[in-house]
């Protein structure tokens, strides 16, 4: 079975030099405070669509309630994700953040900003622009891939 977190890091502890120690007591704080974060959006999240479905005040049919919602729903699995990533920081093995997982969570962000845009406000040079910076994340991702992943292998 494997072991939690804390149980190795608490292992590694007397081996640690103190940047580690520091650098693991302030991922520790923020996954924490990440952590009380995702608790509010969740709660405040649930509340506004079940408060709002059940009073009818709010209509999943609506394209601006339907890019809310979903905004919404985006900045707690964003949250979620850089949790994770800290978790992992927290590690022993582990002691410097992925670059991958930044790129990704960069990805995810990217994500939500195209779902909450509004199509009739956006400029050509704001569509661009965003358009530009996923595809360079996207690309970035891309190029960071493991590569036994299979991606482009030929069989023997």
């Amino acid at each position: 079975m494997r072991r939690g977190m804390p149980n190795r890091l608490a292992e590694h502890w007397p081996t640690l030099s103190f940047y580690q120690r520091f650098e693991s007591l302030v991922a520790f704080v923020v996954t924490l405070l990440v952590s009380l974060v995702v608790l509010v959006a969740l709660y405040r999240l649930s509340s506004e669509v079940i408060g709002g479905l059940i009073g009818g005040v709010l209509d999943p049919l609506d394209h601006r309630v339907f890019q809310m919602v979903f905004g919404q729903i985006m900045v707690v699995l964003i949250a979620l994700e850089f949790n994770h990533t800290l978790r992992y920081f927290v590690s022993p093995e582990q002691s410097v953040i992925q670059t991958k997982t930044v790129v990704l969570i960069a990805l995810l962000a990217m994500a939500r900003r195209f779902i909450v845009l509004d199509l009739t406000a956006a400029t050509g040079p704001e569509l661009f622009g965003l358009g530009a910076v996923t595809l360079a994340l996207g690309v970035t991702y891309w190029l960071m891939r493991d590569p036994g992943s299979g991606i482009h292998e030929s069989g023997s």
